[in-house]
């Protein structure tokens, strides 16, 4: 029996086939799954001793294997399958069950529907080919319900993120589109206690007061070490706490110790620092502002002893962005200079502690940063945890500086928003040019010169009485920052 006759086609040509009108057998209807009869039924009649002799030939397995996934993709078992390159044992084997002359060459064909017959006439299996296969093999689900099984696991690892409040809904649908938790757990079943435990390190931070990361993952998570970096859980949580307190993008190991001190949680209490100038409340403080120096603080000496630094007798605190600012202060000014805090970039534990104990006592923070996208988010990030006016930072003093600047540098990045001025980002959108605080440091001096009752005027944006309102948000859209 030659099984390459032009009236069998191979497996190739079964979609011409199937579109021409062939219809599938009952073993194989769209609702049946698993495929075939059920397995009790499917092994009711077969000589299981002379299937496995015919049909369990291990060089047959190929054969079997090309019906298992046609039954699981819910297709007909009609037409032929076959092997290009066949060993003499596949050979020998197709050759016993079909009956036919052996041949020493070329590819090898079977067709399924005279399998089918061979194995129904003989008694071997009476309800045919799909039967055969489910008792030699077991049951075949199909791919459509074990997808729709899967989906149905993978929400159910998911549900936990309804628990998380409102400012994290975007990252929430963020991580469900873009699939990382299911790189990172793999598996539904995975993802399950990942997920949970990721909302249960969410839902406490930030940390406050600031605390080693190790001691938050023991008192909230499985252990001291549950958030040590490289883990999943680690790698998700951290993922959420850029959400959470608006750190940009970035990399490296400083980056990553940024990023967890935004939300509080530390490496140690003595690597975060914060440069400050002229503040009292300690013999250090005092020793430092007596001499116009700049001191740094750290976390440590911020959290063992409070408060730290005095209220200024003038009520206000000067913020800026770059310790260059500070820097020339200090050489300019020396003592004289008001009480000043630098942050740095982003705002560290260090700056926040001091900052939130200033202001919980009643000092006024003026905030000042470099006119750019990094800038405005590093002072929208700082708005989340403590309220501050701007100090020349708004729109009209943005362009004042842009039309007074004789060349600058254009605005890379993405944009953000300035909720205490938004017309301060549609000036940076129209403009695009990047104003570093060091360019616009002599009217920042000039500021810090005078004496307290003027320095209220110094600004071109005090000319609206909003701009000297205080400006915090623990709401602000985390995907804009």
């Amino acid at each position: 029996m030659d099984l390459t006759h032009p009236a069998t086609p191979p497996d190739r040509d079964e979609g011409r086939r199937a579109a021409a009108g062939r219809t599938a057998p009952p073993d194989a209807t769209a609702d049946a799954a698993p495929t075939g009869p059920p397995p009790a039924e499917a092994r009711t009649g077969v000589d299981t001793e002379r299937l496995g002799r015919l049909l369990g030939d291990p060089g047959l397995a190929w054969f079997v294997d090309r019906v298992r996934q046609r039954m699981a993709r819910g297709r007909p078992l009609t037409g032929s399958v076959t092997m290009s390159d066949p060993d003499e044992s596949q050979r020998r084997a197709a050759e016993r069950l079909l009956g036919r002359a052996p041949r020493s060459s070329g590819s090898l064909g079977m067709r399924l529907a005279t399998v089918d017959e061979i194995l129904r006439r003989s008694g071997v299996s009476p309800d045919g080919l799909a039967a055969a296969v489910i008792a030699l093999t077991g049951p075949v689900v199909r791919h459509a319900e074990t997808r729709n099984r899967e989906e149905r696991a993978w929400e159910e690892a998911y549900a936990p993120l309804v628990n998380l409040d409102a400012e994290l809904a975007r990252w929430v649908e963020r991580i469900r589109r873009d699939g990382l938790v299911r790189r990172l757990a793999r598996t539904p079943e995975a993802a399950a206690p990942l997920v949970e435990a990721a909302v249960r390190a969410l839902r406490a931070l930030p940390a406050s007061p600031p605390t080693a990361r190790a001691t938050f993952a023991a008192q909230n998570l499985s252990g001291a070490h549950a958030l040590d970096e490289g883990t999943p859980l680690a790698t998700l949580v951290l993922s959420g706490i850029r959400c959470l307190t608006g750190v940009p993008d970035g990399s490296g190991a400083q980056w990553r110790r940024e990023a967890w001190a935004s939300a509080g949680l530390l490496k140690d209490d003595l690597s975060s620092t914060v440069l400050t100038l002229n503040l009292r409340g300690t013999p250090a403080l005092d020793w430092m502002a007596d001499a116009g120096e700049p001191a740094v603080l750290t976390l440590r000496s911020l959290t063992r002893r409070a408060p730290v630094a005095s209220v200024p007798m003038t009520g206000t605190v000067h913020i800026c962005e770059n310790p260059a600012v500070l820097s020339a202060a200090a050489d300019t000014l020396g003592p004289a200079c008001p009480p000043m805090v630098c942050l740095q970039g982003q705002p560290s534990a260090a700056a926040l502690t001091l900052l939130r104990d200033l202001s919980t006592r009643g000092a006024r923070l003026l905030y000042h940063g470099d006119f750019d996208w990094g800038g405005v988010r590093i002072a929208a990030a700082l708005a989340r945890s403590v309220p501050w006016r701007p100090w020349r930072y708004t729109a009209a003093d943005y362009r004042a500086a842009v039309t007074a600047a004789a060349e600058a540098p254009n605005l890379t990045g993405p944009p953000a928003a300035t909720p205490w001025d938004s017309a301060l980002a549609v000036a940076l959108a129209e403009c695009g040019i990047r104003v570093e605080e060091e360019t616009v440091l002599g009217d920042l001096l000039t500021d810090l010169g005078r004496r307290p009752a003027e320095a209220h005027f110094a600004s071109a944006a005090d000319a609206n009485p909003t701009s000297t309102e205080p400006w915090a948000s623990s709401a602000l859209s985390p995907w804009e920052s």
